[in-house]
C-alpha cells in the first residue's frame, strides 16, 4: 500500500511536535522513520494509526483519505514497543485475539494463527504463556497478532529497544524476512542508525519534527542533504573542520588551509564546515596545497585496518589508515582527500554546498 503524508502537523499546545512534514512511502517496502528522542517519529506514527489526531494536513492511503478515519478502519497492525501481550493467554490467544474481536470464525481463527506462527517461527509454542517466552520470542509473537489481521499498514514503534545487543541483531534480521515474505508495507520507528541502515528500503530522517531527507540508506550516507544528516549518520561521526572560504582555499583560524577548488562555488568569507568521513582519507608520499599535513595523536588496531587520531588545524579527528603504514603517536603524515565522503556545509545554516 502506497501512503501519502501530506502537510502532516501536530501541536501539543504550544509544542509543535511535527511541523509540515511531506513524504510518499511506496507499496511494499520497509521504511524507517529515524531521529533522536524528541525528533517526532513515535507522533508521526501515532497520527498514521490514527491513536492522535493531526492538528493540520492529510493522509491517504492508496488514494483514500484515512485522516479522520478511526483506528479500527484503517487496517493497520501495530507493534509496540513493550510487546502488550496478554499474560493470561496463550501465543495461540494473544495472535487470536484481534480476529476474536472482528468474529472470525474459529476455525478460521485457528488456521490463521498457525500460519502466521509458523512465519514468525513460533509454530512449536503455541500453548506456552509470555512469561515462558524469552524476549525475542514474545516480539515476534507481538508481530504475528498485528500481521494475522491481513493489514495494509505494519506499524513497528522501536520493537527492538527493550532487547539485548545480540538479540536486537537477530530480532532486525527476521523483521526483514518476515517484511519481505509478507510485501506488507512497513514503518519501523527508530533512533539508531545501524538498525536504520541495515533493513530498510528507504530512510525518513527527522529533526525536530521536520523531515531532513527521504533516501535510500546508502545515499543519504553518501549524498546527505546537510549538516545534521551528515553529522547522524556513520560511525565513527563524520569530522568537522570549521573555516572560511578563501578563493580555491579552505582556512582554519590557526590559518591551517586547502585547496578544494572552491572558486566560484562558495562566496569569498563564507563560514563554512570542511566534513570528511573517517573512511575518506588517504596516505599521500609528498606535501601538496590540496592534501592536509597532520600529526598523529593516537592509533588504534582494528585488524586490517588501523584507526588514527589526528590532528589538523588545531582540530582533533579520525582517519581509517592501512595499518601497512605502522603509524606512531608523534608521527607527521600528509592525507589527502578521496572525492566521496567530503563535503562543505555552510556553518550557520547546515546548508550544503558540496
Amino acid at each position: 500500500m502506497q501512503v501519502i503524508m501530506e502537510g502532516l502537523t501536530k501541536h501539543f499546545g504550544a509544542t509543535r511536535a511535527v511541523q509540515d512534514f511531506t513524504v510518499t512511502l511506496s507499496d511494499g517496502e520497509l521504511v524507517c522513520l529515524l531521529g533522536p528522542s524528541g525528533c517526532g517519529k513515535s507522533t508521526v506514527l501515532n497520527m498514521l494509526s490514527g491513536i492522535i489526531p493531526v492538528t493540520a494536513g492529510k493522509i491517504y492511503f492508496d488514494g483514500e483519505d484515512v485522516t479522520r478515519l478511526p483506528p479500527e478502519q484503517r487496517g493497520i497492525g501495530l507493534v509496540f514497543q513493550n510487546y502488550a501481550l496478554y499474560p493470561h493467554m496463550t501465543v495461540m490467544g494473544n495472535i487470536t485475539f484481534p480476529l476474536e474481536i472482528q468474529k472470525v470464525p474459529q476455525a478460521e481463527r485457528v488456521r490463521r494463527a498457525k500460519e502466521i506462527a509458523e512465519l514468525v517461527h513460533m509454530g512449536n509454542l503455541l500453548s506456552r504463556k509470555p512469561k515462558q517466552l524469552s524476549g525475542g520470542q514474545q516480539q515476534r509473537v507481538a508481530i504475528a497478532r498485528a500481521l494475522v489481521k491481513n493489514p495494509r499498514l505494519l506499524l513497528l514503534d522501536e520493537p527492538l529497544s527493550n532487547l539485548d545487543a545480540r538479540l536486537r541483531l537477530e530480532m532486525r534480521e527476521e523483521i526483514r524476512r518476515i517484511q519481505l515474505e509478507t510485501q506488507v508495507t512497513t514503518i519501523f520507528v527508530t533512533h539508531d542508525q545501524e538498525e536504520a541502515m541495515s533493513i530498510s528500503d528507504h530512510i525518513v530522517l527527522m529533526k525536530d519534527g521536520y523531515l531532513q531527507q527521504h533516501a535510500a540508506p546508502q545515499e543519504l550516507y553518501n549524498q546527505p542533504a546537510n549538516q545534521f544528516v551528515a553529522d547522524f549518520l556513520g560511525n565513527p561521526p563524520i569530522n568537522n573542520f570549521p573555516g572560511k572560504v578563501a578563493g580555491d582555499l579552505f582556512v582554519m583560524d590557526d590559518n591551517s588551509r586547502v585547496n578544494l577548488n572552491l572558486s566560484g562555488k562558495i562566496p569569498e568569507g563564507t563560514q563554512v564546515n570542511l566534513s570528511v568521513r573517517a573512511e575518506s582519507f588517504v596516505v599521500e608520499k609528498e606535501p601538496r596545497d590540496d592534501r592536509l599535513a597532520c600529526q598523529v595523536d593516537s592509533v588504534f588496531q582494528m585488524g586490517k585496518e588501523e584507526m588514527a587520531v589526528l590532528t589538523f588545524g588545531g582540530t582533533h579527528f579520525r582517519a581509517y589508515i592501512a595499518s601497512d603504514y605502522g603509524l606512531k603517536p608523534g608521527d607527521q603524515v600528509v592525507l589527502g582527500l578521496k572525492d566521496r565522503g567530503v563535503f562543505v556545509f555552510d556553518l550557520k545554516t547546515g546548508e550544503r554546498y558540496i
